[in-house]
């Protein structure tokens, strides 16, 4: 018994030629359902992008087999990330019920050590997210908000300036 089939100038064609499809078909399912598809990722937007991950290398790795289920399974993955994106974007319930809510790290130089632990964010990395944003002193902090993206912002000013509520119409206090 072989551990490693030989490969065949046919079959590395045909990956070849399954990679190019993949590649092309690919290009146009992310021109058609938007940059939504693979921008700032939400965990479902995480989840959708592995396994279009997965059956792309099986595409390329089995054309014979696996190259018009691949696309069919990209095109629904993708038409369903379009309509998920649809959905989101036209009812607050529906955001409410399947995105996670921001959560509010920092307001007005006081650290909230519990929102840290609860989203799994060491002060250390608050500390750096600070330092990359050009803060100086903890008193310049308005917010910190840790994104259902996983990113942070921080919202930072020496005037005496406040922030509308509209910009943090959506974020918890606390968890």
């Amino acid at each position: 018994m072989e551990i490693f089939e030989p490969l065949t100038l046919q079959t590395v064609l045909q990956m070849c030629i399954a990679a190019i499809c993949i590649y092309l078909y690919i290009m146009l399912i992310t021109r058609v359902t938007g940059k939504r598809t693979f921008a700032k990722m939400t965990s479902f937007d995480f989840a959708v992008t592995i396994a279009m991950g997965s059956i792309l290398a099986d595409a390329v790795n089995k054309p014979v087999s696996s190259l018009m289920p691949a696309i069919v399974s990209l095109a629904l993955l993708a038409g369903l990330q379009a309509l998920f994106a649809k959905i989101l974007s036209s009812s607050d319930k529906a955001q409410k019920i399947v995105t996670n809510t921001p959560i509010l790290l920092m307001k007005d130089g006081k650290i909230f050590k519990e929102n840290l632990n609860k989203a799994l964010v060491s002060q250390a990395d608050l500390m750096g997210k600070l330092r990359e944003a050009n803060v100086l002193q903890l008193s310049q902090v308005k917010a910190v908000v840790f994104e259902t993206t996983g990113d942070i912002s921080v919202l930072h000013t020496d005037s005496p300036v406040e922030i509308d509520d509209i910009i943090m119409t959506d974020v918890a206090a606390t968890i």
